[in-house]
């Protein structure tokens, strides 16, 4: 709570120092707000049951809207990533292919992997996804957290996916794709076909964890224990 007020505090006299932009100011707001709440749950139930419930009240940081500065490197990063990858799958595919940054040139085709096209949204919804579902169905840290740093690659991966496919049709079956209904709100599509190989990758790690589980268990059992003598006295 202490640490709401310093991050209210913090903005207050920013804001009469200088002006700062509207998105930061709501950003800072938002942060001073949402750890009140934590601080708050933190008096009123006692640090155990914090403990207990760490994931969804750290969750509540998503409420944290992003400022403009942070989104624009995130967007940056997104489209390099995703021209990449659909340059990658253009390769394995056998299809000639011009990387130029965020421009991909392939025989009949030249496109731009636009801001619209970096699937923001998207990718954060399969990332929140992914904290989701590792918190419900896997135990170990280190598998929840794999599944979570897995869920970036996968994200990049999806773009590129999602723009080799519409240039394959395009150039190959016919350029409506370009401009179609599948460019402009297909993207639900893709979304469902990496969510599956995301649950796919927790079954997987669930599996790891399960057998880690039973070779320490196999491990404590076969190991030799101490005895200890009675003492006849």
């Amino acid at each position: 709570m202490f640490l709401a007020i310093l991050i209210g505090f913090i903005g207050g006299r920013w804001r009469g120092l200088a002006s700062l932009p509207a998105d930061v100011q709501l950003s800072l707001d938002m942060l001073a707000v949402v750890t009140w709440w934590i601080g708050s749950f933190v008096c009123c139930f006692s640090i155990r049951i914090f403990r207990m419930s760490v994931f969804p009240l750290c969750f509540l940081l998503w409420l944290v809207p992003l400022p403009e500065f942070a989104l624009s490197h995130i967007v940056s990063f997104l489209q390099l990533g995703s021209a990449y990858a659909a340059r990658l799958l253009f390769e394995i595919a056998r299809v000639p292919v011009i990387q130029d940054g965020v421009l991909l040139s392939i025989p009949g085709l030249r496109l731009e992997v636009a801001q619209e096209c970096s699937s923001l949204r998207s990718s954060l919804m399969l990332l929140v996804t992914s904290m989701v579902l590792a918190h419900l169905l896997l135990r170990s840290a280190w598998g929840k957290g794999l599944v979570i740093l897995a869920a970036i690659p996968l994200c990049l991966a999806k773009n590129g996916f999602r723009i080799f496919a519409l240039a394959m049709l395009g150039v190959y079956v016919d350029p409506g794709f370009l401009h179609g209904w599948l460019h402009h709100r297909g993207g639900i599509v893709f979304f469902l076909l990496f969510l599956a190989a995301l649950l796919v990758l927790i079954r997987l790690v669930g599996w790891a964890e399960r057998k880690t589980a039973a070779r320490m268990a196999v491990s404590k059992i076969a190991s030799p224990t101490s005895v200890v003598k009675a003492d006849p006295q």
